[in-house]
This record gives structure tokens, C-alpha cells and sequence, in this order.
């Protein structure tokens, strides 16, 4: 097969959870332009429509859901609604995730339960519901999406959100364990776990008086700036096509060398 033939994603179908903005906007755009029709769905649904319809520049289907990852209901109704659509998926990349920031000994319960309700109950309702389609079916593609803070602890001044770290390591271990159970079905799942990324979530080191703490961050990255579209999309149509079709398990930082140092 050639290189080409590898990567091209046309005829195959995808859901981007989270896939209005940000990271799962630049992973919607790179699964859209190997050729994949997208449904994104997000809560926000505004924004979904806007990104749903700049993605039809790139000549495939684009489908905009509204949809809350810690609603079963509403995560049920996404895979039904992409299968009354297009018959069939091949690609679910499960991106959608909240935090939320308070002091550790302060931190409330209620917003830890809804951090892992969002950032790993929902992932797994999604990736359960679509991995029985895709047995079906003969095979597929699943990639998680994680954090560098999936690795490590983080301090407090920087990063006020206990939770979350927790909720990412989960998303490890549990990447690694549908991995091993799903393989015999050619499911094949594999997480992408980002460093800093350029996005609006992350716009507030753009203002003068976060340049200090922009400036300290910089410093932990070996290169030494923050991630952009380009730098995650790739590496999403590498792990949604027949290119990757002996990975599996895996969790790749996309953190311009941050875990290494």
C-alpha cells in the first residue's frame, strides 16, 4: 500500500467529542481533511455550527450535535443520531473533558464528581456504545485524549485543580485496558496526551500581566513554545487510519519534550 493510500481517511466516519473548539476542533479539521465525514458534538452548540460549517470546505459531510458527556442519555443519542446518519463509525476520538480550579483542601466533592463524570464516566458510555458497533462492523479506531498532567502532579499556584490530573491518569489506564480486551475485535485504542496548546481555553497567558507565569511554563518545555493545530492534527489522522494499524495501547505526548525533562 502506498504511503497515501495509508492516511486517506475518505468513505470513513468519525465522532469528535469537544470537537467545537480548541484541541478537537484542530483533530475535527485533520480528520476532515484526510478525506473522514465528522460529527462533533459539544455542549455549545453555537460554536459547534460555526466549526461544523468550515469543515464542509473540505468537501465532506459535517454534523454538529449538542451534546453533554455527562449525560448518558445525551451521549446515547449522539451514536444514535450518527448512525441514522451515516450507517456506520469508524473513528470516535473522545476529546470532550471539563476542570475546574479551587484550593486542594478546599476543593469541593461535587465538582470532583463532575470532573470525573465528564472527563472519564462519559468516555467510557461513548467508547462502550461505539465499540459494540464497530465489532460489529470488523474493526475500528478509538483515541482518547489525555494530558500531560496524566503523568505528574501539578502545584498549586499553577494548576489549582486536583481532579483533574486523577481523571487523565484514568483515561491512561483505561486506554491501555480497552486496548487489551478490544484488540481481538481489530479495535484498536490509543491516546493522545497534549502538553500547552494555543487554544481559547488557554488565551489568558496571552495577557501582559500572565507573562510571568507564561514566561516560568515556557521554561519547563524543551521547545520552547505552545502547541498549535498542526502539531496534534497529524498525529489524530496517523492514529485514526490503516497507518497505525499495529499500534495500539499507546499514549503519545504531544508537549513539545515536556515529560522528558
Amino acid at each position: 500500500m502506498k504511503v497515501h493510500e495509508l492516511f486517506d481517511l475518505k468513505g470513513k466516519v468519525a465522532i469528535v467529542t469537544g470537537g467545537g473548539r480548541g484541541i478537537g476542533k484542530f483533530i475535527a479539521e485533520g480528520l476532515a481533511e484526510a478525506g473522514a465525514s465528522v460529527v462533533i458534538a459539544s455542549r455549545k452548540f453555537e460554536k459547534l455550527e460555526k466549526t461544523a460549517e468550515e469543515l464542509k470546505k473540505f468537501g465532506v459531510k459535517s454534523l454538529p450535535v449538542k451534546c453533554d458527556m455527562g449525560n448518558k442519555d445525551d451521549i446515547l443519542s449522539l451514536v444514535d443520531f450518527t448512525m441514522k446518519e451515516f450507517g456506520t463509525i469508524d473513528i470516535l476520538v473522545n476529546n470532550a473533558g471539563v476542570t475546574w480550579g479551587a484550593p486542594t483542601l478546599d476543593f469541593p466533592l461535587e465538582q470532583w464528581d463532575k470532573i470525573f463524570n465528564v472527563n472519564v464516566r462519559g468516555v467510557w458510555i461513548l467508547s462502550q456504545a461505539v465499540a459494540k458497533i464497530m465489532k460489529e462492523k470488523g474493526g475500528g479506531k478509538i483515541i482518547n485524549i489525555s494530558s500531560v498532567m496524566g503523568f505528574r502532579g501539578s502545584i498549586e499556584e499553577a494548576h489549582p485543580a486536583v481532579p483533574y490530573n486523577s481523571s487523565k491518569a484514568a483515561i491512561n489506564l483505561l486506554t491501555m485496558n480497552l486496548a487489551i480486551k478490544l484488540a481481538r475485535y481489530k479495535i484498536y485504542v490509543n491516546a493522545i496526551a497534549p502538553g500547552f496548546f494555543h487554544t481559547d481555553m488557554m488565551g489568558y497567558l496571552d495577557k501582559e500581566e500572565m507573562k510571568p507565569l507564561r514566561d516560568a511554563m515556557l521554561m519547563t518545555i524543551p521547545i520552547p513554545r505552545m502547541g498549535e493545530a498542526d502539531d496534534i492534527k497529524g498525529l489524530a489522522v496517523f492514529l485514526a487510519s490503516r497507518a497505525s494499524d499495529y499500534i495500539t495501547g499507546a499514549i503519545i505526548p504531544v508537549d513539545g519534550g515536556m515529560l522528558a525533562k
